[in-house]
């Protein structure tokens, strides 16, 4: 016990892993001044020269996954009933505005006249024909044969899957191609509005709203990705719902670039698509369960 050192008396004392006052920063591996100012830095510690935590490199603890984010907003969006209230609220604003002759058609104006200025200054022949292509597509050939198509692929697929009602895209199909004019008509006869150009109507001729080529599309397109997606895995019916929604969009866009109708019109089937696909969507049965394998064996038959 006697024989123990002792600190002398009047000489500091400092930590062990304290670096000294006097001592300039050194670099770690090769024992030279540190040329980058982080060794001067403190850090929680007074004697501890270091960086602050939190450390470089993990300033993103948990990974983000945007991709489960749109799926998960979308889930939701299809579960929430203030999906179609908006769409509905939407639907009859625009309605009202255009039997009224609101202040909203001003929208449509400048549209039309934003985009007559963007074609001429482009002046593409190749933008023009895109755009008429994607106006085609809406057309009742070929998107009601693409529609009945699609039924029948799904339920092939889904009978090939031992799916128990395997029949119901061949149900669904045709009652989706029957719907389209059973929306589009009578508005169209109600509200009598004027194309783009602004042309007097001809006695018993359909109005321009809501365009029918757009609504067209995006429920016949529409309700065949959503039948022939629940027979996809999860990626690849990622991929068909991502394709088809660009498609609705660019049917829309190539009707207003080629002044076949207003943004109004256009905006007013994008409606009704979403309203009749968040419907179907709720109506279908989510998962479609397997039949199961049957035992050629029978149940209670055993091996000899």
């Amino acid at each position: 016990m006697d024989n123990e050192p002792r600190p002398a008396v009047g000489v500091p004392t400092r930590e062990d892993n304290s670096a000294p006052p006097s001592a300039p920063p050194q670099d770690r591996s090769t024992g030279r001044p540190a040329h980058t100012p982080r060794g001067a830095r403190s850090g929680d510690h007074p004697s501890r020269p270091g960086a602050l935590p939190p450390a470089p490199g993990r300033l993103l603890a948990v990974p983000i996954r945007p991709r489960r984010a749109v799926d998960a907003a979308l889930a939701r969006a299809r579960e929430s009933l203030a999906t179609p209230l908006l769409l509905g609220l939407l639907l009859a604003l625009v309605s009202w505005q255009v039997a009224a002759a609101g202040p909203l058609l001003g929208l449509d104006r400048w549209v039309r006249r934003s985009v007559a200025q963007l074609r001429d200054t482009l002046h593409s022949g190749a933008l023009d024909w895109c755009a008429h292509l994607l106006s085609d597509l809406g057309s009742t050939v070929p998107a009601i044969p693409v529609l009945l198509g699609a039924g029948g692929l799904a339920a092939w697929r889904s009978r090939r899957a031992g799916v128990r009602r395997w029949w119901l895209p061949l149900l669904v199909a045709p009652l989706a191609a029957l719907l389209i004019p059973l929306l589009v008509v009578p508005a169209k006869d109600y509200f009598a509005r004027p194309g783009p150009l602004e042309q007097p109507l001809s006695p018993g001729s359909w109005g321009w709203y809501p365009s029918g080529h757009t609504t067209t599309a995006g429920v016949s397109y529409g309700v065949g990705a959503l039948l022939v997606g629940r027979t996809l895995s999860a990626a690849a019916r990622r991929m068909l719902h991502t394709a088809t929604v660009l498609l609705g969009f660019g049917v829309g866009i190539g009707l207003i670039w080629c002044v076949y109708h207003w943004f109004l019109d256009v905006l007013a089937g994008w409606c009704l698509s979403l309203l009749v696909l968040w419907c179907l969507t709720r109506w279908l049965p989510r998962a479609p369960a397997p039949r199961p394998p049957a035992d050629p064996g029978g149940a209670g038959s055993a091996r000899n």
